[in-house]
């Protein structure tokens, strides 16, 4: 009997302790009562910085014919709309197209920094920075907004009739269309979570093994596969928004 209560509590121990466990190094602040992932926070000021300048940049000095950085810009511009268009409707697109195009600016920049950019050789006490979306709780966050809008724009749309979506079209479908809401946004910070450590894994082993010429093509296609990640995920946050835009109340 004692001898069991002892392998019980060395086993609950064990577990308590697995539990705990972390993959990786990574850098935290203390900010009062909280952490912050400071390689995470480093990195997401550094895109958002970047995009910031970019925006400044292409619209400091508008014509009324478009050269250079101002048509990359408006072309961006275009191209982003189309999702949101597209996606969500001609009448009601273009209140979200800051949104779909914040989300898409942002995340292609992360996955890009993480791709472009030899964090490798700026050393911390901890850890090493990377791309913010190689940080699960940076894709979470992004997905979580996502829904957010996504019920936001399906209320403010419907009212309260947008919840008869999840009866519709017989009760008995509740807890699946229930489910559903939740399973959006774990596949969209998963999916997109996934895709960016896997690459960035294959380039580090690539690197390690052939440190020359080999790695260059796989990081050319690291890039192409961040691009469609952002398509991605911005398409998607879209086509939820539209979802719920279409709602019933109009029925």
């Amino acid at each position: 009997m004692v001898l069991s209560m002892y392998h019980t509590k060395l086993n609950l121990f064990s577990w308590l302790n697995i539990s705990a466990v972390e993959v990786g190094k990574h850098l935290y602040w203390q900010i009062g009562n909280y952490q912050v992932h400071g390689q995470v926070f480093i990195v997401s000021w550094i895109v958002i910085a970047a995009l910031l300048i970019l925006a400044f940049v292409g619209t400091r000095k508008l014509s009324r014919i478009p050269e250079g950085i101002q048509n990359f810009m408006e072309f961006l511009l275009e191209f982003l709309q189309d999702i949101a268009k597209t996606q969500i409707g001609e009448h009601d697109y273009r209140q979200w197209v800051p949104y779909i195009a914040t989300i898409f600016l942002f995340i292609l920049g992360s996955n890009w920094a993480g791709a472009l950019i030899p964090w490798k050789l700026i050393h911390l006490p901890e850890g090493e920075l990377a791309a913010p979306t190689n940080d699960i709780n940076t894709t979470v966050a992004l997905a979580l907004l996502t829904s957010l809008f996504y019920f936001s724009a399906g209320l403010s749309k419907n009212g309260l009739g947008y919840f008869s979506r999840y009866i519709e079209p017989t009760p008995v479908l509740l807890p699946i269309n229930i489910l559903e809401d939740f399973t959006k946004p774990l596949s969209l910070s998963f999916r997109l979570f996934g895709n960016v450590l896997a690459d960035e894994l294959v380039v580090s082993v690539f690197t390690l093994l052939v440190p020359i010429l080999i790695p260059l093509p796989v990081m050319i296609l690291g890039l192409f596969a961040s691009s469609i990640q952002a398509l991605i995920f911005s398409t998607l946050s879209a086509a939820y928004i539209g979802e719920a835009i279409e709602g019933h109340g109009e029925d």
